[in-house]
């Protein structure tokens, strides 16, 4: 959106104030690109490129370890029929401390993620894309 259209937006009270916020998260994405795919049933890619990870497209709302094709650790799925179901809020803690979410929420001190990388910073603009993608 040109910063002209969103000063003429925003005088009449109509600016999308979500469309800067989409772009800082597609950008924020990259840090997980090289691990995972954003892509849509139709085979449309959305954002990465990596194959290490599950795709990533609707994630939220759904069961934690539950990607078709995906091969997951115990411990996700253990969390996942336990009833964990990937909302914003989770997924940002979860991209922050992988094993230490997984072993907070299903009370395993041995539980273990796969995920190896944890974001130091980002992990809210993460999830928020994640929602706005898929």
């Amino acid at each position: 959106m040109s910063r002209n259209l969103v000063i003429a937006l925003s005088a009449l009270g109509l600016a999308a104030t979500t469309a800067p916020v989409i772009a800082q998260d597609a950008s924020t994405f990259r840090q997980c690109q090289s691990c995972h795919v954003v892509t849509s049933p139709d085979g449309t890619n959305i954002a990465g490129r990596g194959r290490t990870g599950p795709n990533l497209y609707g994630i939220i709302g759904q069961q934690a370890g539950t990607v078709d094709g995906f091969n997951y650790g115990p411990s996700l799925v253990a969390a996942g029929e336990q009833g964990l179901v990937w909302t914003e809020e989770n997924l940002a803690a979860y991209i922050e401390d992988p094993t230490g979410f997984l072993r907070e929420f299903t009370g395993d001190s041995s539980a273990r993620s796969r995920m190896s990388y944890r974001a130091r910073s980002g992990q809210a603009e993460v999830a928020a894309f994640l929602a706005s993608a898929g």
